[in-house]
């Protein structure tokens, strides 16, 4: 992913809602698919690190995104942001 089309998705996400909160549980296996699952129906998605979560939310966006098969678009202080096309009919035509 390009600077360029991490910035257009980044200016995406300020206007989308977080769906998601990891709490003190952190990543499950049923968190990771409950994620998988939403990428069904949006390709960028919002997720909210809460304060009694003491894992570090960069490690926690890089481990979903592994899992996922999706990409890190940002993580600014406890807000992840993660990006997956569609394969068949992608909604967000990224810029080149």
């Amino acid at each position: 992913m390009t600077s360029k089309q991490r910035a257009y998705l980044k200016g995406l996400a300020m206007n989308i809602e977080p769906i998601f909160q990891v709490g003190k549980g952190s990543i499950t296996p049923e968190y990771v698919t409950a994620v998988s699952e939403a990428f069904n129906t949006k390709e960028l998605i919002k997720i909210t690190v809460l304060k009694n979560c003491m894992d570090d939310p960069k490690g926690i966006a890089e481990t979903l995104a592994g899992r996922t098969g999706s990409e890190v678009v940002q993580v600014i202080g406890k807000k992840i942001v993660l990006y997956k096309p569609d394969k068949d009919k992608p909604k967000i035509l990224l810029p080149r």
